[in-house]
């Protein structure tokens, strides 16, 4: 491991050497220099990365660093072979690392576990298939089954796969979004009555100022860059609140631009950086507005004009006394304290928000993976709503979302706790009554799995097992299972973990070329500004007996329902027969087919952008809530006479979710390791420890079960006492099942209690890495 300061700006020289680096590692080079050029490109396909939006100017490159990365890791020359299998039992492969698993290649061959060799071998489509609706004919409830689906799935695929389940009877929907943005959805559906953003990548033009909560977009979502830095070029305010300073909202250089390049200039992203601590952004925006309801009350007393939006709140919301109230009652001290800033930092934010006409509020997982997400979401929906800033140019809500169709497959009917309406729109186009009552989500999947009550998972994509909390009840409960499918395009952790019978299917990827009966496909995403658009692989390459995600859906329905509620053969012959479906179904897709033909392809709108709600009163609502109590269990010195330390986890920058690009973290300095642990200089030293030492790490819950993960090498680092932070999913096993979000039932890692201990002891001088 080498530890070094980074002192280039996001992007840049380092960007385009790290994605040649990754070009190189593809073992296909040519092809994947031609594929880049058609990443996020009319008649190309979009990134199988982040749901960043496009802009509407024309562009050859419309890639970032980690979406060639993206595209290098599933357009590779390596194929996992029943050959590979067969030279390396399962027991052996649950010994390597996540990048070696996925650094393998391409799955080639259907394959079910045998338990006798302890290998996976080779099957027929037919036979899996068969194997797969022998089992879920034989539960005694559909209910017993759990249909797990990766934010990576088109819209078509998730389409089918939803029809198909509810069709069999259940909506035991376990998803990715459980895990990210559940607190958004639920909170804006309370609040303005559309549990999606507001703004379109044309209000970033508009912006007077653009406030950034509880994200790291330089790593996460890297072309989102670009349009800060245009936001900033042109004078709008960039307001950061973030626990780490991050390299990519300090400053950023556009790999595009020739001038930046040659002169090794760069473009400031953030007008002010806060950094709050962990679980402390509710604290921070309702400081804001409690220093903005003081300069309200005093415009008023002064007979000048007030600052809030009041013909808006008259006509379009309801709440507000029973808020301010509270904003009133809550002090200063608790504020303060649970933010980690001062009052005057507050203020100042404060004052920017009020110099600004036109405001965009923007956040990500260091929001929505807290206990109080739900709360914390509403309350910078009510910031927003005191000053109109919905429903006009350059203002609005904006949750930048994960996977690249992680949206649209929510809106295509993968939510555990599907609407009256969408279950009534689905049962009358398709002539059956589909079930109402609420499925499982990833917390409650595990949990019956665990209890033996549910026998079958099937995931559309993902890797359940790295990604979800409590990593060793994640992975007793699949074993549980009388059988377990994986629809992957690569070996994964979840794959290792076996029920009575497994089966890994191999899938086509974002890349690949998906040619049916009729010819080449396209598919269709969503990305975060509700925008829809096709994509159609460009790659030619040795698939062998790959399969698209729609086919093998379509296969496990028709082996397993015949042809109800619909000919599944028949509409994977042809794409456009899905999307025809779609739009007898779901509001908004009307003349899909033609609409996606379009450069860009087509708005579904937004009714809260929109200015008519949602919501039962028909108006937006501001949420009154108390500040939490407590950021972490009220009993934690009961718990631990130790110091206790928030940690949250996070990617790194070779690092997408669960797919390990690499071992290096460029923008914090980490070269060469994953398990490090980010923590205070000050910290470091009042335990009595060193940089470089090695700790083991303990998490603190209620429930006392012992949680620990071992050998973390300490980085000092520039973040708050109190605070650490780590990756995942090496952490992942730290978190508490039971551990969850206030109404979301998110797992919280954002903020999870450990304590350190100390497992070896290095002379190393204490150097703070300062980014």
């Amino acid at each position: 491991m080498t530890v070094k300061k980074y002192k280039g700006s996001a992007g840049g020289w380092g960007a385009l050497l790290s994605t040649s680096k990754h070009l190189v590692k593809s073992e296909n080079i040519a092809h994947n220099i031609l594929n880049l050029l058609k990443t996020n490109q009319d008649k190309g396909f979009d990134c199988p990365g982040c749901a960043w939006g496009e802009s509407t100017e024309k562009s050859r490159f419309r890639f970032c660093e980690n979406g060639a990365k993206a595209v290098n890791w599933e357009a590779t020359s390596r194929r996992v072979t029943p050959e590979f299998f067969q030279q390396h039992p399962v027991s052996w492969l649950t010994q390597q690392s996540d990048y070696f698993l996925e650094s393998q290649g391409r799955l080639s061959h259907p394959v079910q576990y045998n338990c006798e060799t302890d290998c996976y071998q080779a099957v027929s489509w037919q036979h899996a298939f068969t194997l797969i609706a022998k089992h879920l004919n034989a539960l005694e409830s559909p209910n017993q089954a759990e249909f797990y689906t990766s934010g990576r799935a088109s819209n078509e695929a998730a389409f089918l796969y939803q029809l198909f389940v509810r069709k069999f009877g259940s909506n035991n929907f376990p998803d990715c979004s459980n895990m990210c943005h559940e607190a958004t959805g639920i909170a804006l559906k309370q609040s303005v009555g559309v549990g999606k953003g507001t703004v379109t990548m044309a209000d970033f033009e508009d912006a007077d100022a653009i406030f950034v909560f509880g994200q790291n977009p330089g790593t996460n979502h890297p072309r989102m860059l670009d349009t800060l830095r245009q936001a900033s070029r042109r004078g709008a305010a960039i307001v950061t609140f973030n626990t780490l300073k991050e390299r990519g909202l300090e400053r950023f250089t556009n790999p595009q631009s020739v001038t930046e390049m040659l002169t090794n200039g760069s473009t400031q992203i953030s007008q002010c950086y806060f950094r709050p601590k962990l679980g402390g952004d509710m604290a921070v925006v309702r400081g804001m507005v409690k220093a903005l309801f003081v300069i309200e009350k005093a415009q008023l007393a002064a007979g000048c004009s007030p600052i809030f939006d009041h013909d808006f709140i008259e006509e379009h919301t309801q709440g507000i006394e029973q808020y301010l109230k509270a904003v009133e009652a809550t002090p200063w001290n608790e504020i303060t304290e649970q933010a980690g800033l001062s009052q005057s930092e507050i203020e100042e934010a404060a004052g920017i928000y009020r110099q600004s006409k036109r405001v965009i509020i923007t956040w990500a997982m260091g929001i929505t993976q807290h206990k109080h997400s739900v709360k914390t979401i509403q309350e910078i929906t009510n910031l927003q709503l005191l000053f109109g800033q919905l429903g006009r140019p350059g203002a609005g809500l904006c949750p930048v979302r994960g996977h690249s169709n992680v949206q649209g497959d929510r809106t295509m009917g993968i939510d555990e706790k599907p609407s009256a309406a969408f279950i009534d729109n689905l049962s009358h186009a398709f002539d059956f009554q589909a079930p109402s009552k609420p499925g499982h989500n990833a917390v409650a999947a595990i949990k019956a799995m665990l209890a033996g009550e549910s026998k079958v998972f099937i995931a559309l994509g993902g890797n359940f097992a790295a990604a979800t909390p409590d990593t060793s009840l994640t992975q007793q409960a699949l074993s549980n299972c009388s059988l377990t499918v994986n629809i992957a395009t690569k070996l994964n952790r979840t794959h290792l973990v076996l029920g009575k019978d497994s089966l890994i299917l191999p899938c086509l990827g974002r890349t690949d070329i998906d040619i049916q009966v009729s010819g080449p496909q396209s598919i269709t995403v969503e990305d975060s500004f509700s925008m829809v658009h096709a994509s159609a692989g460009v790659v030619e390459s040795d698939t062998y007996e790959m399969r698209s995600e729609p086919a093998i859906i379509a296969g496990i329905a028709a082996a397993t329902l015949g042809k109800q509620p619909i000919d599944w053969p028949w509409v994977i012959e042809d794409y456009a027969r899905i999307r025809d479906l779609i739009a007898k179904s779901i509001p908004g897709f009307t003349d899909m087919n033609t609409k996606i033909k379009q450069p860009g392809g087509f708005y579904l709108g937004n009714k809260a952008a929109e200015r008519q709600w949602q919501t039962p009163s028909k108006k937006a609502q501001f949420m009154e809530h108390d500040l939490p109590l407590h950021l972490l269990p009220a009993n934690l010195r009961e718990l631990s006479k130790d110091p206790v330390f928030v940690l949250q986890t996070m990617r790194s920058h070779d690092q997408y979710n669960t797919s390990i690009y690499g071992f290096d973290d460029r923008y914090r300095g980490i070269f060469g390791e994953r398990k490090v642990l980010f923590v205070n200089v000050n910290d470091i030293t009042a335990l009595g420890l060193k940089n470089s030492q090695l700790v083991d790490i303990e998490s603190l819950w209620p429930d006392a079960v012992e949680r620990k993960v071992f050998g973390f090498k300490l980085v000092a680092y520039d973040i708050p006492e109190g605070n650490i932070a780590a990756y995942f999913p090496e952490t992942n096993p730290l978190m508490s099942i039971d551990g969850t979000g206030d109404l979301s039932d998110t797992p919280i890692s954002k903020a999870i209690p450990v304590v350190l201990t100390a497992t070896l002891l290095k002379s190393d001088k204490i150097d703070v890495v300062m980014t």
